[in-house]
């Protein structure tokens, strides 16, 4: 079942939020969510965190964009900056989701390790349930990091069209896209080392490579337009 949640006075049908009692990170005091990230629990971890920064990234962007709507100094580019706004909210509401999404797979992949193997056949039941387990914990900071390269896109966009009063938002946007997606490129990686199925693993991480190659180059640009912007 899904519920609406409020994101800068939008409303976004797109959040998954019925996680059957589950602690909701995205609901609660940030201090929650930072306090059991620095315990011994296993989740959440840096998965989650990179879709936090991510999010972070994302928000900023809009940041950006709500702040240019309106000017009379960029009426000519209101339209463009409707869409940068609608895209990056849809991208925060996103990867909000992930963050939570990521304690799940996690937890799934441990409580597949603690499958009995006493005998054969659970020993076997339990290397395919590892398997999946983590194939599925690979597929979502995998999408982090595609929806982290989409936050870098339109951080360009920000910088290019957006307030310049508020460029330097840009520029921390884009680091932060990055940064996030470099942190789901590791989580990937970790996942992709014990999967026996090398094709998706190999698929997996020829994507994350293309991923950040191009999240490298769009910091790059975002940063030098972003400081002679502010002279």
């Amino acid at each position: 079942m899904s519920e609406k949640v409020e994101l800068c006075g939008k409303k976004c049908d797109n959040l998954d939020l019925d996680r059957g009692g589950l602690t909701m990170y995205v609901e609660k005091p940030m201090v929650v969510f930072l306090d059991k990230l620095a315990s011994r629990s296993p989740e959440p971890g840096g998965g989650s965190a990179s879709a936090l920064v991510g999010a972070v990234g994302a928000a900023l962007v809009s940041m950006v964009a709500n702040l240019t709507l309106g000017k009379e100094k960029y009426a000519g580019v209101q339209d463009r900056v409707e869409d940068l706004l609608r895209d990056s909210e849809g991208l925060r509401a996103d990867l909000q989701v992930l963050l939570q999404k990521d304690t799940e797979v996690y937890a799934d992949v441990s409580e597949a390790y603690k499958l009995p193997r006493d005998t054969e056949e659970r020993k076997a039941e339990r290397a395919a349930r590892i398997q999946e387990a983590l194939k599925k914990a690979t597929e979502v900071p995998f999408e982090i990091a595609e929806k982290c390269l989409q936050v870098a896109r339109l951080s360009e966009t920000a910088a290019e069209i957006g307030n310049v009063g508020a460029v330097s938002d840009a520029g921390v946007a884009v680091l932060l896209a990055e940064a996030a997606a470099q942190s789901a490129a590791l989580n990937v990686k970790i996942n992709v080392n014990a999967i026996e199925d090398r094709d998706f693993a190999g698929a997996r991480w020829t994507r994350i490579q293309e991923i950040l190659e191009e999240t490298a180059r769009l910091r790059e640009r975002v940063l030098r337009l972003t400081y002679e912007k502010l002279g």
